[in-house]
């Protein structure tokens, strides 16, 4: 499951850089998938903490 969501989260900020360097037009939805990778990382370092 860890595997997962760090691939979730590396895809998404790699989606965010290319998405903002290259389409620019599509601000609102890049910064959006920025927000998602965080939540996403938060997310996994709270059930980290919970389960250890």
């Amino acid at each position: 499951m860890k595997n997962i969501i760090y691939f979730i989260i590396t895809a998404l900020i790699i989606g965010w850089v290319l998405g903002f360097v290259v389409f620019k037009i599509l601000g609102a939805l890049i910064h959006l998938l920025l927000v998602l990778a965080i939540v996403l990382l938060i997310y996994n370092w709270l059930s980290n903490k919970k389960s250890t």
